[in-house]
């Protein structure tokens, strides 16, 4: 295997191992836009750097709460546009908005993943009781 192109560049395995995705989940994030496309090294490895590593960490945590494709893009997208420097007050106000109705919604589904995740603790005590 080459040699990544510099310090901070990562191969797809080398990605795969520290966020704990798989090298398909990887490429299927990149092949639905989540994940900009990777440089090649020039031995044609996908290469990825720290901001593509942060960014599948974040879409990891966003998947346990039931976000699609689509709503993930949406809130990397918005938290991105609001990072940028020249963003007028009017855009950022409305980019904020938004970001809190998605909070709102992540809000929702943690209450209902805890929900269910109770549940699941309830039954899973109850098959420890003896059967009366």
């Amino acid at each position: 295997m080459p040699a990544p192109e510099t310090a901070t560049d990562l191969q797809i395995g080398d990605v795969a191992e520290r966020t704990g995705l798989s090298l398909k989940t990887i490429r299927h994030y990149e092949e639905v836009g989540l994940l900009p496309e990777s440089r090649r090294s020039p031995g044609g490895f996908r290469l990825y750097g720290e901001p593509a590593v942060r960014r599948l960490l974040l879409i990891m945590q966003m998947k346990p709460l039931g976000f699609s494709l689509e709503e993930m893009a949406d809130i990397i997208a918005l938290r991105e546009r609001l990072a940028s420097p020249r963003l007028s007050e009017r855009t950022r106000a409305g980019v904020v908005e938004q970001l809190a109705a998605y909070q709102a919604l992540a809000d929702e589904k943690l209450a209902d993943l805890r929900r269910r995740v109770d549940s699941a603790e309830r039954f899973a005590r109850e098959l420890q009781q003896p059967l009366a």
